[in-house]
């Protein structure tokens, strides 16, 4: 960081202009500017380094949320990466904001969660263990015998079908001892969980890894919300606690991020017109620019509802004054914008929404609804870049062809069509 930022610090608190905010937390999730190169392997994993966590969801209606979040910050790039780091031990699996993919030298940083899964609040866990004791037991002892094993590897036998909340016993047992660290995530085929032994896979992918190594819960919970404030390049106090589940229970963020301004660990900061403070991680190298008006922000594209800029609902709309509500889990006569709406960034905001299915067979991305936020003029400028994210997106799908049903306003869907062409 340049000698200039330390400076305005030292004479008073740093203050910047909510553009300069917004630009910040996009450079820090890597959604400030369009990248010059076509991602690697490597560049996949740095991203979810940068974030901290990828969050995991099933629904492809568009694209599973963890390769559109890649897709969003890295452009066209080979979605079986993600699965070939996770098989080659640079990621592991396991409950951070919820279940992600996490960088595997994170992985004593959620250690504690495993060893004590009743004190995150995962009562349900720890009960099942107990109840099922010898069902669980003969698990292991198949998969110590077997090898690794998917849910679908067991006959359901109860009569009742699958979905979140009738999952059969077998894939409850699997997940409760991956919950409390027994069992791993060796690899995903076709996109299902294989679990197997922590016994056989930590030491392949963490051969240094002793528990005896494990800090105190209190300097865990530190290196949390470090790497919290971090990973959004600034952070309200009352936004740190959301963005791994850490400190679960607690009425804020531990340790109180003022102690850490004492230390020189976290340095406070304002937004023009804000009346609590930032609190912003002194590593960041884009501060110096931020603090000078100097973050500019080219990228437009479209987000996943799980993506961490979108994933708390508070920060969205405190920051980006963008209210954005997930509709996928509400009956369908309740939503008011569709069932999986992908938030639209352009330059530094959020600017609209719109309700997507990619009809892969057919060759066609449909954009069923697309929604401007209330002030966001249409014009040519906007529906050029639109268009552009819309087509980059559904080429990466295979989808070539982009068909707009509505728009509000109306008039926006000749801009875009006119883009389009």
């Amino acid at each position: 960081m340049s000698g200039h930022v330390f400076a305005i610090i030292s004479m008073s608190e740093l203050t910047l202009s909510l553009s300069d905010a917004r630009a910040l937390q996009l450079a820090a999730q890597g959604l400030l500017q369009t990248r010059p190169q076509k991602a690697d392997k490597t560049d996949v994993l740095n991203a979810i380094r940068a974030m901290g966590a990828l969050q995991i969801d099933t629904i492809h209606v568009v694209a599973r949320s963890p390769y559109l979040v890649l897709w969003s910050r890295l452009g066209d790039y080979r979605q079986a990466w993600l699965e070939e780091l996770l098989a080659e031990g640079a990621l592991f699996e396991y409950w951070a904001h919820e279940a992600c993919f996490l960088p595997i030298e994170d992985y004593g940083l959620y250690r504690h969660r495993m060893l004590d899964p009743a004190a995150m609040g995962w009562k349900y866990s720890v009960a099942w263990m107990n109840e099922h004791r010898e069902a669980i037991e003969a698990l292991r002892t198949h998969i110590r015998h077997n090898g690794p094993v998917r849910s679908a590897d067991f006959e359901r036998k109860d009569g009742k079908s699958g979905g979140w909340w009738g999952w059969k016993p077998e894939k409850r047992s699997l997940e409760v001892l991956f919950t409390a660290g027994e069992l791993m995530i060796a690899r995903r085929q076709n996109f299902q969980r294989v679990y197997d032994l922590a016994e056989r896979v930590l030491p392949r992918v963490l051969p240094d890894w002793d528990d005896k190594q494990l800090p105190d819960l209190a300097a865990t919970q530190r290196k949390l919300l470090l790497k919290a404030v971090y990973a959004l390049g600034l952070a309200k106090a009352s936004w740190i606690n959301d963005y791994f589940r850490n400190g679960r229970g607690r009425g804020g963020p531990q340790p109180n991020p003022e102690s850490l301004v004492e230390q020189g660990a976290l340095l406070r900061a304002r937004v023009d017109g804000w009346t609590t403070p930032v609190y912003i991680h002194p590593l960041h190298a884009e501060l110096a620019q931020a603090a000078a008006g100097e973050l500019q922000a080219s990228v437009t594209t479209l987000l996943s509802p799980f993506d961490p800029l979108v994933w708390d609902r508070r920060r969205a709309l405190e920051l980006f004054d963008f209210d954005y509500r997930l509709e996928c889990y509400t009956p369908a006569h309740k939503r008011r914008y569709g069932y999986f709406v992908l938030p639209i960034l352009r330059r530094g905001a959020l600017v609209g929404r719109l309700d997507a299915k990619a009809h892969r067979s057919d060759g066609i991305f449909e954009v069923k609804a697309l929604h401007l936020e209330p002030g966001v003029r249409a014009s040519a400028a906007l529906a050029d870049d639109v268009a552009q994210a819309l087509m980059r997106c559904s080429a990466w799908h295979g989808t070539e062809k982009v068909v707009v049903t509505n728009c509000d306003p109306a008039p926006f869907r000749r801009m875009l069509y006119a883009a389009l062409r």
